[in-house]
């Protein structure tokens, strides 16, 4: 029986050791929340500054030029971002001081876990500048297309011009995903298939039937040399004076008609050019 432990002495040690734990964690608890307090009106003070002198200094004008996108509107968002700056650093400094209450509190695992974010961060912010000029770029690409098609008489520029901002609009998030730390491999792999497949399908398909358009185009360079706006000409029992000269056609009037030629014709057809 003298063997027996004692059952009064070891519940008084577990609980002095209790509360000795307890006494220790108390003050730890009451540093993490001051500091806590302390990153709050941090955070919040600066946040109202960035937002302010952002905005003042005309650094939204950047979000309005991508408010006016035609995906952005689709959207239905408007992007000031002033106001997105000015929050990502209200996080980033919360995410800083609760990486010093999470070590007041002495908890290595929670420790551990504000700090990968905090690391993670920078990486996000580069990633989401990334994809901002990536669209800006795409948008202007796009804008560039559609004229250069229109000043050929080229058919469904705009649908060309949305295939080429869909493109590099792709392109730019699998690098903004890849400058964030995902894995983009497969991604990357997958989409060269995919644009690839898509590219080649609508070249053939587009290429015959444009063939017309573009034999016109290929044509325009040879006959801009030999022929001139104000010529009286003839050509497939048309005679007139030529009025314009585009990219793919010759406008010529006469005292009864204005006809519109393709300028193929003038490399197959016989033309008279009268003095």
């Amino acid at each position: 029986m003298n063997n027996l432990p004692d059952l009064s002495e070891i519940l008084r040690n577990t609980f002095t050791t209790l509360i000795s734990q307890f006494v220790d964690f108390v003050p730890r608890v009451i540093g993490c929340f001051v500091i806590l307090a302390i990153g709050y009106l941090v955070a919040r003070g600066v946040k109202v500054i960035v937002s302010q002198l952002l905005s003042r200094v005309g650094f939204d004008r950047i979000g309005d030029r991508l408010n006016e996108i035609g995906v952005i509107k689709q959207l239905k968002t408007e992007i000031k971002l002033s106001d997105i700056v000015a929050k990502i650093l209200y996080y980033y400094i919360l995410l800083i001081f609760l990486t010093f209450a999470a070590d007041t509190l002495g908890v290595d695992t929670i420790t551990n876990m504000v700090l990968s974010l905090v690391t993670f961060i920078p990486k996000l912010i580069a990633g989401a500048v990334m994809l901002q000029i990536g669209v800006m770029l795409s948008d202007a690409i796009k804008t560039a297309i559609i004229a250069l098609c229109k000043s050929f008489n080229i058919s469904s520029a705009k649908l060309i011009g949305n295939i080429a901002f869909i493109f590099f609009l792709i392109i730019t998030l699998i690098t903004s995903l890849g400058q964030i730390g995902i894995e983009t491999a497969l991604l990357e792999s997958s989409f060269i298939l995919i644009i690839g497949g898509v590219v080649g399908a609508f070249a053939l398909g587009y290429g015959i039937a444009s063939k017309d358009v573009l034999a016109n185009i290929i044509s325009s360079f040879y006959s801009r040399k030999n022929y001139r706006e104000g010529q009286v000409i003839k050509i497939d029992n048309v005679k007139g004076v030529i009025t314009k000269i585009d990219n793919t056609s010759v406008t010529i009037v006469n005292d009864t008609t204005t006809t519109i030629i393709p300028l193929q014709l003038f490399q197959t057809k016989q033309v008279e050019i009268f003095n």
